[in-house]
């Protein structure tokens, strides 16, 4: 590596303790300034031909000028075009490379021939490393006003179950806002989906207004599909920010500068409030959260050494007059889910069943599930809307969905058409009941006795009513058995015996026959 120059300053102290203090050894000097001894005797051996002799002659001169008469040789080397700078940036990516193995010899060679008088590989090196420790240096964010929201998740104080005693763990959720460091905490049981979009609602009703941009982590609440340039934000939490006005845009993976706010404000909400309450036993979440309140107004209230004023009164001069206004409402939570029209015209949630345009069969649609409704969405478009039902296999039907052909089945009642079969037999119409109480869905079964009571021009009423009436017995109640019964003229065939009797009857069967070995066979 190359010799390193004395700065003036050192120089300066070396001559000062020689002429002034009268110290001759070159270790004292070299010790007492900071450098070695080597460098203190080529000063000192130097000084006299450079017309030095006494203090007197330094104190007259300033840096510059006793920069120039130590190194004038240095710098006239190093004078305006003497030597041409390498391309730093060029050569860092060369090294970086991982098809090739590239030295910094082999780079400072080829600058060398582009360059015969360039630096040599010593101060070359020298000058490369010295630029290649700037890339990790910290840039230093500054927070404009009502810009920012940090939010992350930690682990919180435990509550008690007062029926068992069990320990439950808590999750704190704490926000930040990034020009004052206002705070924001509040105690919860998880990090999902909900209570995750819940805590960001009491936020911004403790900030008072919303942030123009919001920054979470990457968890799943938050982000669908990490991506360090397009991260996929969760439909719902998108939502939010569209009801708030604010933008969502998460921190890099892995880049905890990019939150560096958050991870301050975790810090500080572990030390001044997890850390008070460690001692303190809780039965409630309710419980809990009242003293951190609590201890987030003292928080918010100290005054911070570095800035001299507190959280709260640098929000009131800064982040509060920036922020946006709330919305009239408070976000209510909603849970996004993709489907597709089935053939029925409807879809499935929460397993039941709503319906949508039956023109819009095999589309992609979007169910908005809130408390109170359900909506359905095509391609950003509310095509549907119904009160929630909690009714398993059920169905929720609007007329205006169906086909005409179907919304005139529905005129009809159930005895309606079983009357309709009753004028071909007993049977038919009995067949007729029993398939539209199989059916889950009206329409359906209605459809399969239309069916049904067709098959009597085709096949004749007689043979018909045989076909239903077996249909019965065997417990098949549907269209497709009756019809595959008069197809293959199966209506008039006795049912076959059970599996028992056939098995019986195959036994007794084999031990009549006269090639049977008896059990004396084998002795």
């Amino acid at each position: 590596m190359a010799a390193k120059r004395l700065a003036m300053r050192k120089i300066r102290d070396v001559l000062r303790l020689h002429f002034l203090g009268g110290i001759e050894s070159s270790r004292q000097i070299g010790r007492a300034v900071g450098c070695g001894k080597t460098a203190v005797l080529d000063l000192l051996r130097r000084a006299p031909g450079l017309g030095i002799q006494g203090w007197a002659d330094v104190e007259a001169l300033g840096e510059a000028e006793l920069e120039e008469l130590f190194y004038r040789d240095a710098i006239a080397a190093r004078g305006p075009g003497s030597q041409s700078q390498p391309d730093w940036k060029m050569i860092h990516e060369e090294l970086r490379r991982r098809d090739h193995q590239v030295t910094l010899a082999l780079l400072w060679t080829e600058y060398k021939a582009e360059n015969p008088t360039g630096y040599q590989y010593s101060r070359f090196a020298e000058l490369y490393r010295r630029w290649a420790k700037r890339l990790s240096l910290v840039m230093r964010q500054n927070h404009r006003p009502g810009e920012k929201a940090f939010v992350d998740f930690c682990d919180g104080v435990a509550i008690v179950n007062p029926l068992t005693g069990e320990s439950v763990p808590t999750q704190l959720f704490v926000g930040a806002l990034g020009a004052s460091s206002y705070t924001f905490c509040v105690a919860t049981l998880s990090q999902e989906l909900p209570v995750f979009l819940d805590c960001h609602v009491g936020m911004y009703k403790f900030f008072d207004g919303v942030t123009a941009i919001t920054v979470p982590d990457n968890l799943r609440s938050a982000v669908k599909k990490a991506d360090r340039y397009e991260a996929e934000i969760n439909r719902s939490y998108q939502d939010l920010a569209e009801h708030y006005g604010t933008c969502v845009i998460p921190a890099r993976v892995r880049k905890p500068r990019d939150k560096a706010k958050a991870e301050a404000a975790v810090l500080v909400a572990q030390r001044w409030i997890l850390a008070v309450l460690r001692h303190r036993t809780f039965y409630s979440l309710q419980e809990l959260n009242e003293a951190i309140a609590a201890l987030l107004e003292k928080l918010n209230a100290r005054v911070m050494r570095h800035v001299k004023q507190s959280r709260r009164e640098l929000y009131e001069r800064l982040d509060r007059p920036a922020l946006k206004p709330l919305p009239a409402s408070a976000y209510e939570w909603s849970e996004w889910k993709k489907v597709r029209l089935n053939i029925d015209y409807h879809v499935a949630f929460d397993d039941h069943y709503y319906s949508a345009p039956y023109t819009l069969y095999q589309e992609e649609l979007w169910i908005r599930a809130g408390h109170p409704t359900i909506e359905i969405f095509h391609k950003g478009k509310r095509v549907a809307s119904h009160v929630r039902a909690f009714v398993k296999g059920g169905y929720s039907t609007t007329p205006e969905h169906r086909p005409a052909s179907h919304r005139a089945h529905a005129e009809w009642t159930p005895s309606r058409i079983i009357g309709w079969g009753k004028t071909i037999g007993p049977q038919t119409a009995q067949l007729i009941e029993r398939v539209i109480a199989d059916k889950p869905h009206p329409e359906q079964g209605y459809r399969s006795a239309l069916g049904i009571i067709r098959l009597a021009d085709k096949f004749g009423k007689d043979r018909l009513e045989k076909a239903a009436e077996k249909a019965v017995s065997i417990g098949s109640p549907s269209y497709q058995t009756v019809h595959t019964m008069l197809k293959r003229r199966m209506e008039a065939v006795a049912p076959a015996a059970t599996d028992a009797q056939a098995r019986d009857e195959k036994q007794l069967e084999l031990l009549a026959k006269e090639n049977i070995r008896g059990q004396g066979y084998y002795h």
